[in-house]
């Protein structure tokens, strides 16, 4: 199989061709047919600089038209794809780009980050994006496009995507995708979001992170809908002025921004059918307030790196607030115990249990890069462990309870952060919150809760009725022994909470 005819080239000879695959804040609208002829073009490139077929090729770039251009180019010569975020230290982009042996570089940051990357490889070869800018209006303006080189055969079991953890439990792991994963994607959740040419997308996640490359280019691609790119940092007011602008159909997103957008966004021009959350959990009011206040349905989803992108969903006809939902078509989820025992087989109606997630499905990566130990306890009982603990009835939604490294342990009770923080979010005045343990004096375990006031809400008054909340809705046991006033939770890149930092933070 061709992977860029599969995903682009597929709608040059449908009434798509020369419709907007990309809205893009340097190149304007770019059509399918663009999109295609600057894909071969930048493979023609990386055969001119002698790039070896079947070598991984970084790309360090924001979300562009360019960078799905390279990612596409890389495909297209035959190259696995490593997509970075440029918001990444310097030290964790070396990691990066050493970690996964890549043979090539699409650069396209600033100069002072091309020569820290440079430094790491410098006998790669390299593009930059003001080249391939360049090349793209070149084109747009010429009347004739050189003949690309021949499309490299995929098989579906080639590595096509070499994606990397977010590291917010310790260093980011490499992840890498069979070419036969990426089409599953639009089979799985595709059919829940059930995009249609007709549709705009937005996309607050990048194409960098797991969420982001199915939402921005796996989807929209496959179906032949456009798709709005936002390239800089994102926050609730970016995201409502990009709503007003481009009015997307369609928004993927994480709870921190939709908590945002819940508070002030004005929808009555808003052209949205459908929001989707994921990235981490969504509490069931937050859930109800956007709905409310976006008039769409809000679906939320589980995905990982490791799984490429979302497994379990609710879906638009039943939102179902404060679950995961259902696998998506082509998932099969299992609860199961320590020793991989499945637990919600034959459980009698009405009664629920609680235990580990394990996902099987065609899009489970397999392996992590060069970590044989961390494969085995990830990638166990034919298919991947995702580290949550949730609860189910036989038949029913999936309810998440937190991650399994996350789970206290308070004098000898098990306490989910995630109950702690319900409790906390539901006091007037809380802006967000997250819960850790943290070791004390002698070396046991405590809770910790870490509350970010609103902006026109008094820190102490705030605190003061926190703790009257946990005094009075939460068992002793369960009550943290320290609440902590700050003006931020500390993300990760990918914009996920960083419970590592915390707990730096907290045993300081």
């Amino acid at each position: 199989m061709n992977l860029v005819d599969h995903f682009v080239g597929k709608h040059l000879d449908s009434p798509r061709r020369d419709a907007v695959a990309y809205v893009d804040s340097a190149l304007g609208n770019v059509s399918y047919t663009e999109l295609f002829t600057a894909a071969g073009a930048f493979a023609a490139l990386l055969a001119e600089a002698g790039v070896a077929r079947g070598c991984r090729g970084l790309v360090l770039a924001d979300d562009a038209v360019t960078t799905v251009v390279a990612i596409l180019g890389l495909w297209w010569h035959g190259c696995a794809a490593v997509p970075v975020n440029p918001a990444l230290s310097d030290t964790d982009i070396g990691f990066i780009a050493t970690d996964s042996g890549v043979a090539f570089g699409y650069l396209d940051v600033p100069a002072r980050r091309r020569d820290a990357v440079t430094a790491v490889l410098p006998d790669t070869a390299r593009l930059d994006g003001d080249r391939l800018r360049e090349l793209i209006l070149r084109q747009r303006d010429s009347a004739t496009v050189p003949e690309p080189p021949p499309q490299a055969r995929w098989s579906p079991d080639r590595e096509a995507l070499l994606q990397y953890t977010s590291g917010s439990t310790g260093v980011p792991k490499g992840v890498p995708h069979r070419a036969g994963a990426l089409l599953s994607v639009p089979a799985g959740f595709g059919r829940v979001a059930a995009l249609t040419p007709a549709d705009v997308v937005l996309s607050t996640a990048k194409l960098s992170f797991a969420y982001g490359f199915g939402n921005s280019l796996l989807l929209p691609l496959s179906a032949g809908a456009t798709t709005v790119l936002i390239d800089g940092a994102v926050d609730a007011q970016i995201v409502a002025t990009a709503l007003h602008r481009h009015r997307p159909t369609v928004l993927f997103s994480v709870p921190r921004l939709y908590a945002g957008l819940a508070d002030s966004f004005d929808a009555r021009d808003s052209r949205l059918r459908l929001a989707v959350s994921a990235g981490e959990a969504l509490p069931a009011d937050l859930c109800e307030r956007t709905m409310r206040r976006l008039g769409v349905p809000l679906v939320n989803s589980l995905g990982t790196t490791e799984l490429l992108y979302i497994v379990v969903a609710t879906t638009p006809a039943d939102p179902a607030p404060g679950t995961l939902g259902v696998p998506v078509p082509g998932v099969t989820a299992t609860l199961r115990d320590r020793d991989g025992r499945i637990l919600d087989d034959d459980l009698p109606d009405g009664e629920e249990v609680e235990g580990r997630l394990h996902i099987a499905c065609a899009s489970v990566a397999g392996r992590y890069l060069d970590r044989p130990d961390a494969t085995r306890e990830t990638f166990a009982d034919g298919g991947a462990y995702t580290g949550d603990i949730v609860r189910r009835a036989r038949g029913g939604p999936i309810r998440y309870l937190g991650r399994a490294d996350d789970f206290l342990n308070l004098g000898g009770y098990k306490v989910s952060p995630a109950e702690i923080e319900v409790v906390i979010r539901a006091v007037a005045g809380v802006g967000d919150c997250a819960v850790v343990g943290i070791e004390d004096d002698h070396g046991l375990q405590q809770a910790v809760a870490f509350v970010v006031p609103q902006r026109d809400h008094e820190p102490g008054a705030v605190r003061r009725a926190v703790m009257t909340s946990l005094r009075g809705d939460l068992a002793s046991f369960k009550r943290p022994g320290r609440v902590e006033m700050v003006d931020a939770l500390p993300t990760t890149w990918t914009g996920k909470l960083a419970r590592n930092r915390l707990r730096t933070i907290g045993a300081s």
